[in-house]
């Protein structure tokens, strides 16, 4: 039997050539099976976080922290730029395995192709309803993330999550039909019906969604308030944030002091959550709706319980 040592100091077996050969060769070998990813997509970055994968880049971090909340951001996630426009020269620094978009950045492919592997995942888009598409995006998402497993687990969570959620909601709670908005500005909001987010939501929680009339493929109608008046059932849930001006706006605003829901006290007010995000925010939204909707059913019932 060949010794390993020798005066010459100790010989390296041939197993540890070999395993270092293939270590230099491939790059995610290292303990760096999770590539280098960037993205400007914000549905994009909250899911690879949701992965556990940290992106190395992400556009407008700053508006992301501002609309979309959670899954926080870590400091050392880079701002790449604006969505539409990020800065080339800082993603060529980057050195990235791959930068991902969705269809709405299309026309930065070619562009970015020249500095990274580009690919598209697709949500927001003409085909299959949106929580098949939500499921296909994020299990797309994980395969370029190497997390196939983690999305699957990610998943079913989220499922027996929004179902327990369903079960624990009282009939006071589902009593009233919702109608969703963001302010866009003091007069105008988006109201979000069929093929939003929120609405695929609200159908796996036995919500009823107020808002029945036709909707882009982004899921909402951009209507003045005048549009929700004859709504007079439903109850009002505002989605933060709240552009500048527009609260203090709405206090002297004959017409929002006169919508149904208003004059009831019923508005919900809720957190930010990215109203066309995916799995992550279509969670936080189920979490802050019921939370809210609890506890008004809660107050209601103390208001209404006889004096002791």
């Amino acid at each position: 039997m060949r010794p390993l040592w020798n005066r010459e100091g100790p010989r390296r077996p041939r197993l540890v050539v070999l395993l270092l050969l293939i270590v230099l060769a491939c790059p995610y070998a290292a303990g760096a099976d999770t590539p280098r990813i960037a993205t400007v997509d914000w549905t994009i970055a909250e899911t690879l976080l949701a992965l556990g994968v940290t992106p190395v880049g992400v556009a407008q971090t700053d508006a992301y922290r501002e609309w979309v909340g959670a899954p926080s951001l870590p400091d050392e996630v880079v701002d790449i730029g604006l969505r539409a426009q990020p800065n080339r020269e800082l993603l060529a620094q980057l050195k990235l395995d791959r930068i991902l978009i969705s269809p709405m950045f299309s026309p930065l492919k070619p562009s970015l192709e020249r500095i990274a592997p580009t690919s598209t995942v697709a949500l927001y888009t003409q085909g299959d309803d949106l929580w098949t598409r939500l499921k296909k995006a994020t299990r797309k998402i994980a395969a370029f993330a190497n997390r196939e497993k983690r999305a699957d687990t990610l998943l079913a969570s989220l499922e027996a999550h929004l179902a327990e959620l369903r079960d624990g909601l009282s009939d006071a709670a589902k009593a009233r039909p919702l109608l969703v908005v963001q302010f866009m500005d003091a007069r105008h909001v988006r109201v979000f019906g069929d093929h939003s987010l929120y609405n695929a939501v609200m159908q796996r929680l036995g919500l009823e969604n107020a808002w029945q009339r036709e909707t882009n493929f982004w899921g909402f109608s951009l209507v003045g308030l005048k549009a929700l008046a004859t709504l007079d059932e439903a109850r009002l849930v505002v989605v933060d944030p709240m552009p500048v001006g527009v609260e203090e706006s709405l206090e002297t605003s004959a017409i929002w002091q006169h919508l149904p829901s208003v004059r009831r006290g019923g508005v919900l007010t809720l957190p930010p959550v990215w109203s066309f995000g995916g799995a992550p925010s279509a969670r936080r939204f189920a979490d802050n709706l019921t939370q809210a909707l609890h506890q008004t059913s809660r107050t209601a019932a103390h208001r209404e319980a006889p004096d002791a």
